[in-house]
């Protein structure tokens, strides 16, 4: 057994118990919160600390949390100017959304390509509206060496039945479209570049196969906004997602709301309705607490 103590400021702990179902009543002094994820112990104290034991505490921890212990973080690394360098980028879409699928995407730009993307306007696709996804990505598709990967909603509730993390789904797409990528082109990239979701250790971890051209492979948060490679990634796979989500309105016969906030538990309680739960979560990801929120919802109205 492994254990993980983090000092947290409030804000930190906050944003973690809306992450895990947990419970607030008869305490030990001095701890506000307590919770069981996946075998592991979960303690929240007054002091700001949070504890985990367990097992696998170390990956959890960078799961839930977003860091290792210091001493088990990698060496911190320069960020370098990629678009000067031929680079795979990878990134993905709607890990954050209740409905739709996961859609992970590898993109190989060379210096050359990188040019005419800056002109056509990519760019983080965080701060593109979808009409405007839709175009840029319709143009770049057939420029670039590319790799989509879908994770559809009941293989994704079937992955999670069997104990897999988001973290763990993400490593193992990423690296299977880089792979992907690698063997589609003639020469190695300077560089892969992943869009940081987990410490290059806990990727390691879950992805299952080895990283490809490991010591080429950086892995950088906002990489969206530092490799344009990630950013075309970003666009393809946020590109796939939308035509995903056209077809799941088209079969619900209901405009769906991106994301996972109030709208959408509203969108799922009258799909509920209107067809019937299992078929809820046949496009939803039932981990999500939407879930429980939305049958909530349903069962107030007929009572």
């Amino acid at each position: 057994m492994s254990t993980v103590v983090k000092m947290m400021d409030k804000i930190e702990i906050e944003k973690l118990l809306k992450k895990i179902t947990h419970e607030t009543e008869n305490l030990p002094p001095g701890m506000i919160a307590r919770a069981k994820i996946q075998g592991h112990s979960i303690s929240v104290y007054r002091s700001n600390k949070v504890m985990i034991q367990g097992r696998d505490a170390d990956n959890l921890a960078a799961e839930l949390l977003g860091a290792l212990p210091a001493e088990q973080q990698e060496p911190k690394q320069m960020t370098l100017a990629y678009d000067q360098y031929n680079c795979i980028g990878s990134d993905e879409a709607g890990s954050g959304d209740y409905f739709g699928p996961m859609t992970v995407v590898a993109s190989y730009v060379s210096k050359q390509h990188a040019e005419i993307l800056k002109l056509l306007g990519v760019m983080d696709s965080k701060n593109l509206k979808d009409p405007k996804i839709v175009e840029l990505a319709e143009q770049i598709i057939p420029l670039l060496p590319h790799s989509l990967l879908v994770l559809d909603n009941p293989k994704y509730n079937q992955q999670k039945a069997r104990g897999w993390s988001q973290v763990k789904m993400k490593a193992v797409l990423h690296n299977q479209a880089i792979h992907n990528v690698l063997n589609k082109i003639d020469t190695k990239p300077d560089y892969i570049v992943i869009d940081q979701f987990a410490v290059q250790g806990v990727y390691e971890n879950y992805a299952l196969t080895p990283i490809p051209e490991r010591a080429r492979t950086r892995f950088e948060t906002k990489g969206e906004s530092k490799s344009i490679a990630i950013a075309a990634s970003s666009i393809i796979a946020r590109y796939a997602f939308i035509k995903q989500m056209d077809k799941i309105e088209q079969a619900a016969g209901l405009e769906i709301v991106k994301g996972a906030g109030a709208k959408v538990d509203l969108q799922a309680a009258k799909i509920i309705e209107r067809r019937s739960l299992d078929y809820l979560d046949s496009v939803t990801k039932k981990d999500f607490k939407n879930r429980a929120k939305a049958i909530n919802l349903v069962e107030r109205k007929r009572s």
